[in-house]
């Protein structure tokens, strides 16, 4: 065998090594991050699952006062008392937000950045963060996100004193694409529908009868 040959067979050896090594590195971080993620909407179930207990007790208070009114008086406080007790599991939750509380934040941080690049087109991203979490954010945060995200991305962090309530807002390079991740948004973006299944799980309306409508 002459020394070219042995030399291009030593190449091929490393470079399928590589590829396995690679392969086997993609192959950990999709089991981290599905991991992770699992953990997330356990505690998010926590969460929900303790509001409604909360909101049922109350409820179920309540609603022993409002059926000893007439009944026209009986609709409309029961009506304001139920708008009354979502309106303070919105409050309780957007504090929760506010404070971090109950939750793991940077690696809330990373899952919130890297679903929002894993659905956005491009290979570099600007990461907004709140400005007062650099102290405790900045080391690594940007390497972190990248190994969550389905392909090869640069990232950038910067911190921002307008980027309010934690969370992130992703942008790819030339900002034509922006993506709000910060949790006080997402929290007002999804309450509507978080308000319907609180009231249906508390029993606060009537769930739908098979096949129809609520009434």
């Amino acid at each position: 065998m002459t020394e070219q040959n042995s030399t291009e067979r030593l190449r091929e050896e490393i470079l399928a090594e590589a590829q396995k090594k690679g392969e086997e590195i993609i192959m950990r971080a999709q089991q981290d991050a599905e991991a992770h993620v699992k953990n997330i909407i356990s505690d998010a179930e926590r969460l929900r699952q303790s509001i409604l207990d909360q909101a049922r007790l109350e409820a179920e208070r309540q609603s022993e006062l409002i059926l000893a009114t007439v009944p026209v008086e009986t609709g409309r406080l029961r009506a304001a008392r139920i708008e009354s007790l979502l309106e303070s599991i919105r409050d309780e939750a957007y504090q929760k937000l506010l404070n971090h509380e109950g939750f793991p934040y940077r690696e809330t941080l990373i899952t919130l950045a890297s679903q929002a690049i894993n659905n956005m087109a491009g290979d570099s991203f600007v990461v907004q963060v709140y400005g007062s979490e650099k102290g405790t954010m900045a080391e690594g945060l940007s390497e972190e996100i990248a190994r969550h995200v389905a392909r090869p991305v640069q990232i950038t962090v910067s911190y921002h004193q307008e980027t309010t309530g934690g969370g992130v807002i992703v942008e790819d390079a030339e900002a034509r694409q922006v993506w709000d991740n910060r949790l006080l948004e997402r929290l007002k973006r999804l309450w509507p529908e978080l308000r319907r299944q609180i009231a249906l799980e508390a029993g606060f309306v009537p769930k739908k009868a098979k096949g129809g409508e609520n009434p």
